[in-house]
């Protein structure tokens, strides 16, 4: 099926109830989502002569534009290629290449950066609110686009040790198979509730508006169009049946704000992108009660690899609770999980492995990059390339991060990513990044440089040159300047080491 025909069922059966809020403020109801997503499709189609499977890029804070634009996007048969808006431009520039995209929709903010990129097939910008993009949403409507379950619905990049990000192709019947599996393992959506969007809707907080547009409900957008914590608690007070996704450091955040909230509004806080410190976990349910569900999934099975539901944060009385706790939960409804060894056979309980997933949300492969479809899809299987361990109870513990991936904030840093923009310093010989456990941050960036005889590294200009050639939120937080990176006899650098000179505060 067609992911917008929801929208369309609920323009139909639910056309007075709220379907988009800005702040507190309902901005669209269903009849009107439903009319502006018909007829921006028919723009894209008409106007801008874009043709089935054709890529569609959108750049931009979250806002009720965007909820409409992707849902046109699917309306007209097109594919969606949402990016994170905190990227770089070199990065942005990358991800329109490498998709194809034909035309981009980005948000006031982000309109100078990416018409400064040169991209010969991006055809088109369009900023939200022009009048270009007026013009588009005076379209004559068109009907749902009949296509293919298993067509590109939504290209999720998704970064690799390499530096570059890989499209993870998403299709209608993956994105289906997760919005469902949500009613089944995180929550019963009403069209009473509704969700609030104060984490980027390019990745997890926009795959979970798809279960609550299937339902019925809302979809609140900040004002800010980010995460705020005084704005969250106003938002929860002025949205009955409020549910919110976002990282651990979010809910630290929440859990830390000061002030008397009330919080009677909340039913649902969703956790993920990064492990949960278990005294953080249980100082959340101490303030907002069992409302806490955590997922564990990636880009290439999204949101759907093991969760841990609110029951299972309830149970105080477990002898194993913090232990659970500690752990991403049991497999989800629509996948299989295994813990494997090298050649794929599954592990006992109690033994590490690779985690391995399958089921029919897998994505179908990496776009245009068949050898990492292929390193990475085997035998029907998943390799996450993550390292856990299952107990006897089916709970699952992430023990690993292969490929040596940092995660601060929920999001996905990749030191190779860093590695190569600061071996591109003039002054730098070698360097080797690594990941600091932060209290807030869950991990912050940590790079050991090694400098060219008779060179001199400043932090100050390494700051700027990481500025320029990536984005803020992976910059390095510390440098150490070492002589040599520890290596092993094959050259390999022994990270291990250099986790132990930076926990030691070690520097020369």
């Amino acid at each position: 099926m067609n992911l917008a025909a929801w929208v369309e069922r609920a323009g139909l059966a639910l056309p007075d109830r709220p379907a988009l809020g800005t702040g507190t403020s309902v901005v669209a109801t269903y009849r009107q989502f439903a009319g502006e997503v018909a007829r921006l499709a028919g723009g894209l189609r008409g106007q801008l002569k874009l043709a089935p499977g054709d890529r569609i890029a959108i750049a931009s804070k979250n806002c009720a534009d965007y909820a409409i634009a992707v849902q046109a996007i699917w309306h007209a048969g097109l594919a969606a290629v949402p990016i994170n808006a905190k990227l770089h431009a070199s990065e942005f520039a990358y991800i329109l290449e490498n998709s194809g995209a034909r035309v981009c929709f980005t948000s006031p903010d982000l309109t100078p950066t990416i018409g400064g990129i040169d991209v010969p097939a991006l055809e088109r910008i369009i900023d939200f609110g022009t009048p270009e993009h007026a013009a588009l949403l005076s379209a004559d409507a068109i009907p749902l686009t009949t296509v293919d379950p298993n067509s590109l619905a939504w290209l999720f990049y998704t970064s690799g040790t390499t530096g570059m990000p890989k499209g993870a192709m998403l299709s209608h019947r993956n994105l289906t198979i997760a919005a469902l599996n949500y009613f089944v393992d995180m929550d019963k959506v009403t069209p009473e509730d509704c969700i609030l969007h104060a984490a980027p809707l390019s990745h997890g907080s926009g795959l979970y508006m798809l279960a609550h547009t299937a339902a019925g409900a809302c979809s609140v957008i900040p004002e800010s169009g980010g995460f705020n914590p005084p704005e969250v608690f106003e938002l929860i007070e002025a949205w009955p049946g409020l549910t919110m996704f976002g990282a651990p450091t979010m809910v630290r955040r929440l859990t830390m704000h000061e002030g008397d909230c009330d919080t009677a509004n909340l039913k649902l806080i969703a956790y993920g992108g990064a492990p949960m410190y278990v005294e953080d976990c249980i100082s959340a349910l101490d303030r907002f009660g069992n409302k806490l569900a955590q997922l564990y999934g990636q880009g290439e099975s999204p949101m759907t690899i093991s969760h841990l539901s609110r029951r299972f944060h309830a149970e105080r009385d477990h002898p194993r609770w913090r232990e659970r706790l500690g752990s991403t939960g049991i497999a989800q409804s629509c996948v299989q999980v295994r813990v494997a060894g090298e050649d794929g056979t599954p592990l006992p309980p109690g033994e590490k492995g690779e985690i391995i997933v399958r089921g029919d949300v897998v994505m179908m492969g990496y776009w245009q990059n068949p050898q990492a479809t292929a390193d990475t899809l085997k035998d029907g299987w998943l390799h996450t390339g993550d390292v856990g361990v299952f107990d006897e109870d089916g709970f699952l513990t992430l023990t690993d991060r292969s490929k040596d991936v940092i995660i601060s904030g929920g999001s996905n840093i990749y030191p190779r990513e860093i590695e190569e923009v600061l071996l591109r310093h003039p002054a730098i010989a070698e360097t080797s990044v690594i990941g600091r456990n932060d209290p807030d941050w869950g991990e912050s960036v940590v790079a050991f440089v090694v400098c060219e005889d008779g060179a001199k590294c400043d932090v100050d200009d390494l700051n700027a040159f990481c500025l320029d050639n990536m984005a803020r939120f992976k910059r390095p937080k510390a440098y150490h300047f070492i002589d040599a990176l520890p290596k092993n006899n094959y050259g390999k650098v022994l990270k291990t080491e250099l986790r132990g000179l930076d926990a030691a505060g070690e520097k020369t």
